[in-house]
């Protein structure tokens, strides 16, 4: 309520409550007018009801909740399930105009207004994690992948005799389809081996570009969040080179944000070089439902290319959902979840080494990655060729997710291009391994839970292999032979 509703209230209720009433609701919208005044994201978390009232301040604004609206277009924010309403908060209009995802919308004020609050909360974020010379980024309702396209088409205005793209190898659909759907063809580069770590092998990188031709090139297409035992590529190395040639660098930055080190790494390479954008997942980095992704870079009017080059409108759901979980949380509970992540890396890592010290395996050394670690499955290859995948089925079965087993020699077709020891980052990994990953949301009874049912899945399967191995028929010793025929 406004001023004059509240002083009409102290005719009905007692002048003292109104105002207790009155002082409460200027509490939320102190909080409401420093976002709005600063763009940035709260240090302490909003409650529910400071969020609820911010969006539904927001959702009055817009057309559709007009109470005297008269819609007579295609297109007027209509909705037949009030489930559905009550789900977007009756933001409905979505985000953007036909030519622009960044555009404001003359019938949703609101919506409008949640999309340029939400792109400058998460600069912020951005900021706060490790990039802090970045100037500008926004959500798009596109996962990681179709982001990277978008990048991708944007940079063919700027080069269109350009039909190249180098990509250091990473064994991860997405990002190679990414490249194909844009229109060009990848020249893929091999990783180096380094002790247990897949490393970017630089000198190749130079001597494609070299080979090609600097202009026939689109951009370097780099990875910092991977799985082990491959390690976040040598951005600032690919970034001077990238400068020097005069070649666009796209940075896959997936769920690079919860890194400090792969923040750290981007924040470095635009500055002894040249990163053109670098491209996050929204569901991985602040755990809401996967749809969105975030685009950013170091020239404000490269980003607003990109922006404009997303034809038509487009969902204000992903927008929506890390608005809501940044304001929550506040810049002090995300700061404290990167902490806790961090942590718990450390305690998976110690958990991993022991148990597979215990059984005759070993924690793959790979110090560059931050995130993911590796387990070696040698001896569980030994007992049988497919041990190390029933190893994966196990685990799955027994309700544990997003550990990876990686057996040895797999191949994969993507597109025409085949792929030899897929998903290993190489053509020929010396050994079988497990992946675990330390990501932002993970928890002490995650690792402990997931420790114990590995090692139950290990004995298991050796004990198997063992059984099978001593119920063998054994033949009797052949008896010579005398009949004389």
């Amino acid at each position: 309520m406004n001023s004059e509703n509240f002083s009409l209230s102290e005719k009905i209720v007692s002048t003292s409550y109104i105002r207790q009433g009155s002082q409460a609701r200027r509490s939320h919208e102190q909080l409401i007018r420093l976002l709005l005044e600063q763009g940035k994201c709260p240090e302490e978390g909003w409650s529910e009801s400071t969020v609820e009232l911010f969006l539904s301040e927001l959702a009055v604004m817009d057309s559709n909740n007009f109470l005297g609206n008269c819609g007579v277009g295609e297109r007027e924010g209509r909705v037949a399930s009030s489930l559905v309403a009550r789900r977007h908060y009756r933001l409905i209009h979505g985000i953007g105009r036909s030519g622009d995802i960044a555009a404001v919308q003359p019938k949703a004020a609101g919506s409008s207004l949640l999309n340029k609050l939400t792109n400058s909360v998460v600069l912020d974020i951005l900021k706060l994690s490790g990039v802090r010379s970045v100037a500008s980024c926004f959500v798009v309702p596109l996962a990681t992948g179709m982001s990277l396209t978008l990048c991708f088409l944007t940079l063919r205005h700027r080069r269109p005799k350009a039909r190249y793209i180098i990509w250091p190898r990473i064994d991860q659909k997405s990002c190679f389809k990414a490249m194909i759907t844009a229109g060009f063809e990848p020249v893929v580069v091999e990783n180096v081996l380094e002790g247990d770590e897949l490393r970017t092998d630089l000198e190749a990188v130079e001597r494609k570009i070299e080979e090609l031709g600097a202009e026939n090139i689109l951009c370097v297409h780099s990875t910092t969040s991977c799985f082990a035992p491959r390690v976040p590529d040598r951005l600032e190395e690919l970034s001077i080179l990238c400068a020097k040639q005069n070649i666009p660098h796209i940075v896959n930055n997936a769920y690079g944000v919860q890194s400090s080190k792969c923040m750290h790494l981007i924040q470095q390479g635009a500055r002894v070089g040249r990163i053109d954008a670098f491209v996050q997942s929204l569901d991985k980095n602040f755990m809401v439902p996967v749809g969105g992704a975030i685009i950013a870079g170091f020239d404000e009017s490269f980003v607003q290319e990109i922006s404009q080059m997303y034809p038509g409108r487009a969902s204000a759901s992903p927008s929506l959902d890390v608005l809501i979980t940044l304001l929550t949380l506040g810049a002090s509970g995300y700061k404290k979840l990167l902490s806790e992540r961090k942590e718990i890396y450390l305690l998976l890592a110690q958990e991993l080494k022991s148990l597979a010290s215990a059984h005759g395996e070993r924690l793959l050394h790979t110090p560059h990655n931050p995130i993911s670690l590796a387990m070696s499955l040698d001896g569980l290859q030994a007992e049988s060729d497919g041990a190390v995948t029933q190893l994966g089925s196990m685990l799955f079965t027994r309700q544990v997710s997003g550990a990876r087993v990686i057996p040895l020699g797999k191949e994969q077709t993507i597109s025409g291009h085949t792929f030899r020891g897929f998903m290993s980052h190489s053509d020929a990994y010396p050994c079988p391994y497990l992946n675990a990953a330390s990501a932002v949301g993970i928890t002490r009874e995650d690792v402990t839970l997931c420790m114990k049912r590995l090692e139950k899945c290990l004995k298991t399967l050796k004990k198997e292999k063992h059984v099978a191995r001593s119920s063998s028929p054994v033949l009797p010793p052949c008896r010579e032979d005398t009949t004389g025929e």
